[in-house]
């Protein structure tokens, strides 16, 4: 048995380790390696990882809020358009009121009676001119109406426009902003992660257990351990069978005999970051191996029935999210995993 392997045998003496939450963040046990930059040359199958994820999420936020910012200039000379469209037609009234009395003072008599009652063929051309120019003027005068009203309608046609584009954009905004913040906190934040973790995990199988009120119903520790001669409780194993599924492939160790928490009580695995023993992550590989490991956890930890993940200095709990974590194992060679 090599000496990485009797370590983790070794019981956990600090009980409380696993509850040592502090405020604030803690300091990477290596300086982390730099972010790769995305090439935009990326394979359709590749996937993407949170940072490509929240640019683009941040991208769109941008963009909305230029269109919001366009949108509110536009929305000010949209209501002066108004302003002025009710002007016109405001000047344009008298006149119309001027045109109406006509009528009704002369409809009475009617064109056809006006150029009759002529005395004679000069009088009844002068008639007839008399009133082909008064019928243009108010039709033109009409048109002039006709225009403005129209004119006012589109300007408020268009500034009821600009305002429901405010409420998109200002929607867009807000979903972007909730979208990057949530990838964010559920991997434990950028300079948690260092950025290489995937945006998204496959989705796991619901364990069996999981009652029609929501909570998970107790398990003995009564299912073979397939990584020791130990026993396991059915829910870990199917968490186990889960993330090797995923793709996590490399040495884990679930039950250990002694100690208060979970091992001994066949509902905890040790997930390391190599193919055997145990070594802390030292280059993008093993950092990225355990950030996704840890957020394919995470994410399907309603389906796996998780109690916490700790990893990397950080501890998280489905009530509280990403904590720093400090205790006898800093948990930067392994991913250690909880079960309800």
């Amino acid at each position: 048995m090599t000496a990485p392997l009797r370590r983790w045998l070794t019981p956990v003496v600090a009980v409380f380790a696993a509850f040592a939450i502090l405020a604030g963040p803690a300091a990477p046990a290596f300086a982390a390696p730099s972010t790769p930059k995305p090439s935009g040359h990326e394979e359709d199958d590749e996937p993407k990882l949170i940072t490509d994820v929240i640019e683009a999420a941040n991208r769109e936020y941008t963009q909305a809020k230029t269109k919001l910012e366009k949108s509110k200039k536009l929305q000010l000379q949209r209501t002066k358009e108004v302003k002025q469209a009710e002007q016109e037609l405001t000047a344009l009234i008298p006149q119309v009121s001027e045109m109406a009395a006509r009528s009704y003072r002369t409809g009475r008599i009617g064109p056809l009676t006006v150029l009759l009652d002529s005395g004679g063929p000069d009088s009844f051309v002068k008639r007839a001119t008399a009133l082909d120019q008064l019928n243009m003027i108010n039709a033109r005068k009409l048109a002039e109406v006709n225009e403005a009203k129209e004119r006012a309608e589109q300007a408020k046609l268009a500034l009821d426009a600009e305002i429901r584009e405010q409420q998109k954009q200002t929607s867009i905004m807000a979903k972007k902003k909730y979208d990057a913040e949530k990838s964010l906190a559920l991997v434990g934040g950028e300079g948690f992660t260092g950025g290489l973790v995937n945006a998204t995990s496959p989705v796991a199988k619901i364990a069996p257990g999981l009652g029609s009120d929501g909570d998970w119903r107790s398990e003995s520790c009564s299912a073979d351990d397939p990584t020791t001669s130990g026993c396991i409780t059915p829910r870990t194993l199917h968490a186990y069978k889960e993330t090797k599924k995923a793709g996590f492939k490399r040495f884990v160790g679930c039950y250990r005999p002694g100690g208060p928490w979970e091992h001994p009580k066949g509902r905890a695995c040790d997930w390391s970051l190599q193919n055997s023993g145990f070594s802390s992550w030292h280059n993008n590989d093993t950092r990225m191996y355990g950030n996704n490991l840890a957020a394919f956890l995470i994410r399907n930890a309603d389906r796996l029935g998780i109690y916490y993940v700790i990893w990397n200095r950080q501890i998280w709990f489905p009530a509280t999210g990403w904590k720093s974590y400090s205790g006898p194992s800093n948990h930067t060679d392994h991913v250690h995993m909880s079960l309800l």
